[in-house]
């Protein structure tokens, strides 16, 4: 690890938390929004979200099939179109810059999504994409963190 930010400047860990308070309370699956943090966390390289978000997605019950495939989701049948739209949005602002964030992309968002969703879906992956970039970017190391979900699964 390069260093702890979030030890450094915990203002600022406060505000990306705040942010990723707002998804947890989402409305949406938790499926979907686990296969979206994976999806923009295998996009932009991110060891320690890919370890994080595997993990929390198999504990609420997510195949290993669908995990191993999402880097060719739109070539596998295992996906609805539901899941499908959102995994094409996370691709479209992730990668904003090659993207634009297509019409064609937001439309499908659109038969899939009503407004209220939309706009926590896109929250959903600014956050995950923020959370990528400082532990990329902070070297935060993969393979200690354990699922905080599967704690209270073993728990019952």
């Amino acid at each position: 690890m390069r260093l702890r930010w979030a030890k450094i400047n915990e203002e600022a860990y406060k505000a990306v938390r705040g942010l990723q308070d707002v998804v947890d309370k989402s409305s949406l699956d938790h499926k979907l929004l686990e296969l979206v943090k994976i999806r923009a966390s295998q996009l932009n390289g991110c060891a320690y979200c890919l370890d994080m978000h595997t993990k929390d997605a198999r504990a609420i019950g997510e195949s290993e099939q669908r995990i191993y495939l999402l880097p060719a989701w739109r070539e596998a049948s295992y996906y609805s179109s539901k899941e499908r739209a959102a995994l094409a949005w996370c691709e479209a602002l992730t990668l904003l810059p090659q993207s634009g964030a297509p019409d064609s992309v937001y439309s499908e968002l659109e038969n899939n999504f009503s407004g209220e969703e939309i706009v926590e879906l896109t929250i959903a992956i600014v956050t995950i994409n923020t959370w990528n970039r400082l532990a990329v970017g902070f070297r935060t190391e993969a393979g200690s963190y354990v699922s905080n979900r599967a704690l209270k699964l073993t728990k019952k």
